[in-house]
């Protein structure tokens, strides 16, 4: 079914909210170099950072199973983008304004976290709500967005860092709170569909003692830390265990990452319904160990940035096509589904990176990288019973 003019808006609204995902997640870790020198910020405390961020998002997410069907979703998208615009505005003021930058640095990553944490629960139902069809190839492309907000927020962040000096890094994050603060104005006004009623709900209670859910939360955990752990660290392992420059570490770092990540998700997004989501999910799996061992063993810098690069297809898939399997199976879930998952996904985004922190600190960067590929190897073994259960049933 085609969009009306007036749902177009909706699912552009939502689609821009993803580009702010991206914006939010992406933007500090390019600063982590920068943090060390002018901050005197250790690896525990840029872990500590990636900590509190997801965190808080996995507290927003635990909360916002109860309380966002109450409140509502244009209430629940105005009050989260109003967040994201004003902790990116205290990223750039507080660590200079603070006596411990460490503590300002602290506060805006929380406060940013609140939002992106809404966004993401209350996004993906308001997508699966709309009026269309092969819901699980627009639940890719509205993910593929949060990628193109990467991809945006690494290259123009790490040019105008090159253009403007290191010094003054500060600016960066009040020009990209623009694109939160346009979004309030958007999801104020646009037309919202009400999700799955209350009384038609699948109760959380009952969903918990399906094994299928089970697995679901599992998988989400994992593909969570998959995508995070190279996400968040990409740049600083160019720069400090491979020797490359600052620069030149970025753009084939975390923004080819993104890029590659984004291609997956919109090739998914045009063409999914003619795949197999759990094939592909396996053997996006496969190819992520691939990557993480690539990037932690290969000598040559070059290699070693092209597995953190591919890495971002291989995980292209994960998250969108854990929730589109997911939705397909428990179509009556509704939003405290997608906020269960959300929260796993979550714990997947904390633990992925900070194991790679803790690791990196007491033995060096190539092997916390190396620690973060056990997260995608879970999800080999996870998806492969599924395949094969897959495979007997068409036999049969």
């Amino acid at each position: 079914m085609p969009d009306t003019p007036s749902y177009r808006s909706t699912r552009m609204a939502c689609y821009r909210g993803y580009i702010v995902q991206g914006v939010v997640n992406n933007l500090s870790p390019l600063f982590f170099v920068i943090f060390q020198r002018e901050f005197g910020i250790s690896y525990a405390m840029i872990s500590s950072l990636i900590l509190f961020n997801f965190v808080t998002q996995i507290a927003v997410d635990v909360l916002c199973v109860r309380f966002i069907d109450r409140i509502g979703y244009r209430a629940a998208t105005v009050t989260a983008h109003i967040c994201c615009a004003l902790g990116l505005v205290l990223l750039g003021v507080l660590p200079h304004a603070l006596p411990w930058p460490f503590l300002g640095l602290a506060i805006a990553t929380m406060v940013t976290a609140v939002g992106g944490g809404v966004i993401e629960v209350a996004v993906s139902p308001i997508i699966d709500s709309l009026p269309s069809g092969a819901k699980d190839a627009k639940m890719s492309l509205l993910h593929s967005f949060y990628c193109w907000g990467q991809v945006a927020v690494v290259l123009l962040t790490t040019l105008a860092v090159r253009v403007l000096g290191q010094g003054l890094w500060w600016v960066l994050p009040l020009a990209w709170a623009a694109v939160p603060f346009y979004n309030i104005f958007a999801f104020a006004r646009v037309p919202l569909l009400p999700t799955v009623p209350e009384e038609e709900k699948t109760p959380l209670g009952r969903l918990g003692r399906t094994p299928a859910f089970l697995m679901a939360m599992l998988l989400m955990l994992c593909a969570g830390a998959s995508e995070l752990a190279m996400s968040q660290w990409s740049s600083l392992f160019a720069e400090q265990a491979l020797g490359v420059d600052k620069v030149v570490g970025d753009l084939l770092g975390p923004c080819l990452f993104a890029v590659f990540m984004g291609i997956g998700r919109t090739i998914y997004g045009v063409w999914g319904e003619r795949l197999d989501l759990y094939k592909s999910l396996l053997a996006t799996a496969v190819l992520c160990v691939l990557c993480y061992l690539g990037a932690a063993l290969l000598a040559a810098p070059v290699l070693s940035l092209l597995c953190c690069a591919l890495c971002g297809f291989s995980i292209s898939l994960m998250w969108p096509g854990v929730l589109s399997s997911t939705a397909a199976q428990f179509p009556k879930g509704g939003a405290a589904m997608f906020g269960l998952l959300a929260v796993c996904g979550d714990i997947g985004c904390s633990s992925g990176p900070a194991l790679t922190g803790m690791v990196s600190e007491w033995a060096g960067l190539r092997t916390g990288m190396l620690s973060a590929g056990i997260f995608p190897l879970v999800m080999v073994l996870c998806l492969l019973p599924q395949v094969r259960r897959g495979r007997k049933a068409n036999r049969e």
